[in-house]
């Protein structure tokens, strides 16, 4: 098993690229088995979980060509089943956008239920009621989602809460049912917006992504399109809130400025400087993080994905903040990892950590237990005095692309070396010391 090792203390200094976001290419991914032509996306991550959703579409018959690292070409004229039920499928949360894809394609899909990160509850409801709505017949067998319609016809839908992967599944559907289709209260995060262009440009009539009203006017038939997936809003708050905690200048570049706006206020607000440009952001983080209070929202609000890099910077503010978490419930089991490290965490009922500020951390042997969680545990190690170890770190590189020699770039003293290889460990603490 890998691990990162860490000396902690350098600021980050320097330019990060930002890669294409690991979100909208699941559903990109999905939606471009829906036609029969050739589909060429660039800006792919190359990343686990990209790599298994290809992997699981070239077992239902689709052609890949990897052009390079983060282009590809599909075609899907050769699909030959609508079932994929593998243990590949269950170890991603992403594989469901199939059922969308397939259902919208050829009437029928089955897809072994998704996996992903233990972050709490994420039912599947939402989608069966989508899905049935627009004319689907939907069960769940043998732990399979089982999805066939004879007709697909246009209709309104309104989700009772929004949920992006529900409003991306249904879309990817709706738009190849007869007829006009309506999301009500949909989702509104940028990679929705982006799934919704892709299928535009494929042939699909979608009207409104980005609002909570989707409009949607079903075609016979989609073709082939050129397309480059959007950055990662997510990677780029990653690193713009490791150079806040490590008093570092980055300049991230290749980002949407305005899809990091939550994250921009909040480090404003707790006294890190934040300069925004065309296509970048530069963060300098001078002194110690001032508290606040954030609770995570759908967009535009503060995103869960990033409330673990939030709370792992308010451990060394001055005072004591609180950090709400209203999306899911077992978002922060990380922070009993922090606490190994000399944090003052706090968890109430589950949901709400109260951070009394320390002035640093201490490194420590800790274990990442989900995808942002364990990005954290990296973002501490860089922040702490001494040593720390990341352990699990198979979940960080399900998101990150190149993560440890992006932070590489910027200075840190921080290598991926096998767990068991005590000579490297020496080596680096050698190097760095």
């Amino acid at each position: 098993m890998e691990q990162y090792i860490i000396k902690g203390g350098k600021p980050l200094k320097g330019e990060v690229l930002i890669s294409g976001y690991k979100n909208a290419a699941l559903g990109i991914i999905a939606a471009a088995i829906m036609t029969d032509e050739t589909v060429k996306i660039e800006n792919i991550p190359n990343i686990s979980d990209i790599e298994i959703l290809l992997q699981i579409i070239e077992g239902l018959g689709a052609k890949v060509d990897r052009i390079n690292k983060n282009t590809i070409k599909i075609n899907a004229s050769n699909i030959h089943t609508v079932k994929a039920d593998s243990d590949s499928v269950r170890k991603i949360r992403g594989s469901y956008y199939l059922v969308g894809a397939l259902l919208g394609r050829f009437k029928e899909a089955q897809i072994a239920l998704p996996g992903g990160c233990n972050i709490g509850s994420r039912p599947i409801d939402r989608h069966i009621k989508g899905f049935d709505a627009l004319g689907a017949k939907v069960n769940i067998e043998h732990g399979c989602i089982c999805a066939k319609a004879d007709k697909l016809i246009g209709t309104s839908i309104y989700f009772d809460e929004s949920s992006v992967g529900a409003t991306i599944n249904v879309m990817l559907t709706a738009c190849m049912a007869e007829g006009q289709t309506t999301i009500e209260n949909a989702a509104k995060e940028p990679h929705v917006v982006d799934v919704a262009n892709f299928l535009n440009s494929m042939g699909a009539n979608i009207k409104g992504a980005g609002t909570d009203v989707i409009r949607i006017k079903g075609v016979k038939k989609l073709h082939g399109s050129d397309y480059s997936i959007i950055p990662d809003q997510i990677e780029a708050g990653t690193f713009m809130f490791a150079a806040a905690a490590t008093n570092g200048d980055v300049l991230v570049k290749n980002v949407i400025p305005k899809h990091l706006e939550a994250f921009t206020a909040k480090l404003l607000e707790v006294g890190v400087q934040v300069i925004e440009y065309d296509d970048s952001v530069r963060v300098i983080g001078e002194n110690r993080p001032g508290s606040t209070h954030v609770k995570t929202l759908t967009y535009p609000g503060f995103l869960t994905d990033m409330q673990p890099m939030m709370t792992t910077l308010l451990t060394i503010s001055e005072g004591t903040s609180i950090v709400t978490e209203s999306i899911f419930e077992n978002r922060f089991k990380f922070a009993d990892e922090l606490l190994k490290m000399g944090a003052s965490i706090k968890v109430v009922e589950g949901n709400t950590a109260i951070i009394t500020g320390v002035e640093r951390l201490t490194g420590a042997n800790v274990s990442a237990c989900d995808l942002r969680g364990g990005a954290a545990l990296v973002m501490a190690g860089l922040m702490a005095e001494g040593y720390t170890i990341v352990e699990n770190i198979e979940y960080i590189e399900r998101g990150y692309e190149d993560f440890e020699r992006k932070m590489q770039k910027l200075g840190a003293a921080m290598e991926k070396i096998d767990s068991e290889d005590i000579k490297a460990i020496n080596k680096f603490k050698f190097k760095v010391s």
